[in-house]
């Protein structure tokens, strides 16, 4: 392949000696051992992935199409810590001239493989790394459990805001290397804690990447656990704990009622916000039983109290609270989120005591500390993004309506916030937000599987950066169900218009 005005990238000799070129990709495993960086390197043929421990243990289904050269690196940062990434480089012919970046998800501490692989068969050099940290190395995520990467700085540090962006320009220098040319252009792709660190890229590092996506994003991370303890102590006081049945219960009254207002019935509301339902109408009313054949017919009052909770949220300024058509996601909201996440940040990195009382955790007090101690680690929330922009940096969120881990009307908040500095047209220029309806934390709601769960955002991103066509819309398709169904997810503040045709295609819809 011809590649014009080709400037290979030297981030140090050090990092990218013995690595094959292209042409000989057969030497792929005649790294020379030693090199700074660069552990080992191996090819893997075409299927060969499923043979790769790691990745069977992470039960990757989806396998390699093409051969690639696998590296494995280690980047030493602070007192004596070690960052463990990857970079798989597939043959020149299906490679894409691009470079891209995987986030993590969760505390981190392993690489995403699901992620490598898919974006490795879509043609790109693609890395990854754990974060900083070994989730080996580290106890049990619950109360009272000793969290190592917590207590280190170095690592917490690492975590969120800096760990893609030190693996990263090894990763393109060995791709400069490899191809024996600077790869076109390089984005970065992550959901989660990964969309976390994607907006900690563009804030902390805006160098790095031409484009990011920032799916679902906890990048108010103190906020996000503060939400989890919020709604995780409602949920648990005597008498509140919903069901399964008892949430879809809710949902489906939300739905019954709001469905219809964006002008199509499909079991789903296009803008909770627009959704002004009465929760007084879940009550159970004197003497009647909650449940009748086996079905939640209505709620308790400490279970209502805990609805208007939840979509209320801990309080203005502190997080905002979930939306309307949520409801039958919540159960982890009741159970493993705040005693998975919240308290065991709460107890090793805030208060450094495994004996932090967070049944009594003060909605006061100890949000100011938490954001006074974590906040600076794991929180990137500026709205103010100059110098990414000034790098002609394209920024593409994404965020599910359903999603039951993130209030999906922070990204919204933030976008505004964005906007009250920029104006519609700066900030439009390079910080795009776009709203799934129905859709949940990082793929498809299970209470929704109708609603098309893949969102191909990079097929918006790419032109974007490259020929500087902003995108009105992305494209949802894949849904849970199996169906052809397809979703137009319009740049907010737009919102999707049924225009006629066949409701479960994205053409009959426009964007307005």
């Amino acid at each position: 392949m011809l590649r014009l005005l080709c400037t290979v990238l030297t981030f140090g000799a050090s990092i990218v000696t013995g690595l094959p070129k292209a042409e000989d990709q057969d030497s792929c495993t005649s790294l020379q051992y030693g090199a700074n960086y660069v552990v080992s390197s191996s090819r893997i043929a075409i299927g060969g992935i499923a043979n790769i421990s790691a990745v069977a243990a992470q039960n990757v289904t989806e396998t390699n199409t093409a051969s690639f050269c696998r590296i494995l690196g280690q980047i030493p940062y602070g007192p004596n810590n070690t960052l463990n990434f990857e970079v798989w480089l597939p043959e020149t012919e299906n490679y894409n001239d691009r470079y891209l970046s995987i986030g993590n998800g969760g505390f981190g501490g392993v690489i995403d493989y699901r992620s490598m692989a898919s974006y490795l068969n879509a043609g790109f050099s693609v890395g990854g790394c754990d974060a900083g940290h070994l989730t080996s190395e580290n106890g049990p995520s619950r109360p009272g459990g000793y969290v190592p990467f917590l207590n280190s700085y170095a690592q917490t540090r690492a975590w969120i805001r800096d760990s893609i962006a030190m693996f990263s320009a090894p990763a393109k220098a060995i791709t400069a290397s490899f191809y024996d040319c600077a790869p076109k252009k390089a984005y970065y792709a992550g959901c989660s804690t990964g969309g976390a660190q994607g907006y900690a890229l563009a804030q902390y590092h805006p160098e790095v990447f031409d484009g990011i996506v920032a799916a679902c994003a906890g990048n108010w991370y103190t906020g996000l656990m503060v939400s989890f303890m919020w709604n995780g102590l409602h949920s648990n006081k005597p008498g509140a704990f919903m069901t399964q049945d008892t949430l879809n219960f809710v949902r489906d009254a939300v739905v019954e009622q709001c469905d219809e207002i964006d002008g199509v019935k499909d079991g789903v509301i296009d803008d909770p916000t627009t959704c002004d339902f009465d929760t007084a109408s879940l009550l159970c009313e004197a003497n009647q039983p909650q449940i009748e054949n086996n079905k939640t017919v209505c709620l308790n009052e400490t279970q209502l109290a805990t609805v208007e909770a939840i979509y209320a949220g801990p309080g203005e300024g502190i997080y905002p609270g979930f939306g309307a058509g949520s409801e039958a996601e919540w159960l982890v909201q009741e159970n493993e989120l705040w005693t998975d996440y919240a308290v065991p940040i709460l107890q090793n990195l805030v208060f450094k005591n495994l004996s932090y009382d967070y049944m009594n955790f003060d909605f006061d007090k100890d949000v100011k500390t938490m954001e006074e101690v974590a906040g600076p680690l794991i929180t990137a929330i500026s709205p103010r993004l100059d110098a990414f922009k000034a790098q002609g940096g394209k920024l593409l969120a994404t965020q599910g309506w359903a999603d039951p881990y993130n209030a999906p009307t922070w990204p919204i908040d933030h976008h505004n916030q964005a906007k009250a500095i920029y104006g519609s047209d700066q900030l439009n220029s390079f910080w795009r937000l776009f709203m799934a309806p129905g859709s949940g934390h990082c793929g498809s709601a299970a209470s929704y599987p109708q609603v098309p769960g893949t969102i191909h955002y990079l097929d918006a991103l790419i032109p974007w950066v490259e020929e500087g066509v902003a995108p009105g819309f992305v494209v949802a398709s894949k849904p849970a169900d199996g169906s052809n169904a397809t979703k137009k997810l319009c740049a907010y503040p737009g919102r999707a218009v049924f225009r006629g045709g066949d409701g479960g295609r994205y053409e009959s819809f426009d964007c307005v």
